[in-house]
């Protein structure tokens, strides 16, 4: 079912608590933030169990060894200089080095659990031999090699116990339907069909199946459901787009020069390309052989998230909705007890909206408007002052006295800092968009669906009073594909210099 048509039939469903649907073609929403994101806490997570490492280490050394064996107790200092230090550090760097070549910080458990610790000895290994290596080249003799030794073996047993936890954690995730990749076939074969059953079946390889691709004059299988055919190849981008796709999979041979073409589109939309192994020997030659369930594949395009940025970009949300929401608890309190107090209606107004990758979330904000604000919209529709799927009006009868002081000074969104807390939105990206409105998107319009929705963005502070939709469009189309965690900071100074002069309304 494509995006536009859910919402269709979603937005004039009768909501209920105890049902809440969700798109088929996007996985349910963690309360982490995005993938990539996920994979520095990963980073993190490696980086403390070295430190972990080191610190039992010490006590293998100082308090076990040097009872059990003075003589090897005995001798250099352990670490405590500054040089040391960056000792540890570089033992750390190369070890993230060697996990990331591993492919140990990907969204999905690779290979099975015994073959990934192995490569995490082996990673320990690989990062202990070049720590070695620097103490030999700056021939630092202060350092216990005992010391050394220790810690290599400290962290393979640390890092071993982090990712069984983390493996076993994400099974469940999955088992749950969470944080699963959405996957289409290229091929309508036998062997299609056998892999889509793979991947129904076992939710652990951490995918869901969203359709199938024909390729020109390909055999159909009979046990293939014709609605499980989303389109032809040449419509992969559109089909993309509709059912944010993850990853493509070729289960049968395709046209190595259309391959290609194939292979550029997917690194323009950010998706990741594989293809059952043999195919393309000549694009594969350097592509270590995996496997999808029982089937090996290949990798033909690979995409590689800004891992360091959008870390730094989800630390900055945690920190600044926490500070938010303990600093502005007392303004917090008084505009509820305000709103109450003013009109009838709850104190929160909750909306669904659509964020990142087609997610339903409910959205967050004080009430400014009366209670039965909705069913006025239908009658004021012809006074619209903008243009395509917005909705404004500046003197919207709606809008209660408070909710006007509000909006003047976007004070009816500090509830939103809670959608960021949970990691449904972020304090820079695109404004989340209501249901109806997505149901009226254009292809290029669901470009801006795939980063979280945010407090404040590119088009609040630069065009907020432009009525143009396509000028809304644009500007968060040139957010996304320009991301970068400094313009977030320039959005950022520029959103508090409109708040403080009141132009929110």
């Amino acid at each position: 079912m494509a995006t536009s048509e859910y919402l269709r039939n979603r937005s004039a469903a009768p909501r209920s608590q105890d049902a809440v649907a969700e798109l088929p073609s996007a996985p349910r929403r963690p309360l982490i933030g995005p993938a990539a994101a996920a994979a520095a806490v990963m980073v993190v997570n490696d980086l403390l169990m070295i430190l972990l490492a080191f610190g039992l280490a010490l006590v293998l050394r100082t308090i076990v060894i040097a009872r059990i064996a003075p003589q090897l107790g005995s001798g250099p200092d352990y670490w405590a200089r500054p040089m040391d230090v960056l000792y540890l550090g570089w033992f750390a760097l190369a070890y993230v080095a060697a996990a990331r070549r591993y492919g140990f910080y990907s969204s999905s458990p690779s290979g099975s659990g015994a073959h990934e610790l192995r490569l995490v000895i082996q990673g320990c290994l690989n990062a202990g031999l070049l720590l070695c290596g620097a103490l030999f080249m700056f021939r630092d003799f202060a350092i216990s090699r005992i010391l050394v030794m220790l810690l290599v073996f400290t962290a393979m047993a640390t890092l071993c116990m982090r990712r069984a936890v983390w493996r076993y954690a994400r099974y469940r995730q999955y088992e749950q339907g969470i944080e699963l990749r959405n996957v289409v076939i290229l091929g309508t074969n036998q062997l299609g069909y056998a892999l889509s059953r793979q991947i129904r079946s076992q939710r652990r390889l951490g995918y869901r199946f969203v359709g199938f691709v024909a390729a020109p004059g390909s055999p159909v299988s009979s046990e293939i459901e014709p609605n499980q055919i989303l389109g032809g190849v040449e419509k992969v981008r559109q089909l993309t787009r509709q059912n944010f796709v993850d990853e493509l999979v070729i289960a049968e041979f395709y046209p190595t020069d259309r391959t290609i073409s194939l292979v550029e589109d997917a690194r323009d939309l950010d998706i990741d390309v594989r293809a059952i192994a043999g195919y393309y020997g000549e694009l594969t030659a350097n592509s270590p052989v995996e496997y999808l369930g029982i089937f090996p594949v290949s990798t033909l395009h690979h995409s590689e998230p800004r891992v360091i940025g959008l870390f730094c970009k989800r630390l900055v949300d945690i920190a600044l909705s926490t500070l938010a929401l303990f600093v502005a608890a007392p303004v917090l309190l008084a505009i509820a007890v305000a709103v109450k107090l003013d009109s009838e209606g709850p104190v929160l107004y909750v909306s669904e909206r659509i964020g990142k990758r087609g997610r339903v979330f409910p959205c967050f904000k004080f009430r400014t408007m009366v209670r039965n604000a909705e069913d006025m919209k239908s009658q004021l529709a012809a006074f619209n002052e903008r243009d395509g799927v917005l909705f404004k009006l500046s003197n919207d009868p709606r809008i209660t006295r408070l909710g006007r002081f509000l909006r003047k000074y976007s004070l009816d969104e500090l509830p939103q800092f809670l959608n960021v807390l949970r990691g449904e939105m972020s304090i820079v990206g695109p404004r989340p968009p209501i249901a109806s409105e997505v149901e009226q998107y254009d292809l290029e319009h669901f470009r801006r669906l795939e980063v979280l929705p945010g407090l404040t963005g590119l088009w609040q502070v630069q065009a907020r009073h432009d009525p143009s939709f396509a000028k809304y469009i644009a500007l968060d189309t040139a957010y996304v594909e320009n991301w970068s965690f400094w313009l977030d900071l320039k959005i950022l100074v520029r959103t508090a210099s409109v708040v403080l002069r009141g132009t929110g309304a």
